[in-house]
């Protein structure tokens, strides 16, 4: 399979700072795995939209797949109940 590239939006980059440190460091290890596999079995769609979320404890990973392009683009990275809204 093709490695894929993963861009963070600034809004996302600016989340994931305000994050506990030791949430930190799984949050980052889930996206860099998101290179090999965009749609891990832990992931799940997103009903109504084209995006998919990952868990971490409470803390929740939005992101977008765009197969053609071989890009993962992170949207948003937050607490489950800030981050759908």
């Amino acid at each position: 399979m093709a490695g894929y590239r993963v861009t963070i939006k600034k809004s996302a980059v600016k989340e994931l700072e305000a994050v506990p440190k030791n949430r930190m460091r799984r949050i980052v290890n889930l996206i860099q795995g998101l290179c090999d596999d965009p749609r891990p079995a832990s992931s799940q769609k997103l009903s109504g939209q084209a995006k998919y979320r990952i868990r971490q404890g409470p803390y929740r990973i939005v992101y977008s797949v765009d197969d053609k392009n071989a890009l993962v683009d992170i949207v948003k990275i937050g607490h489950r109940r800030e981050v759908y809204r």
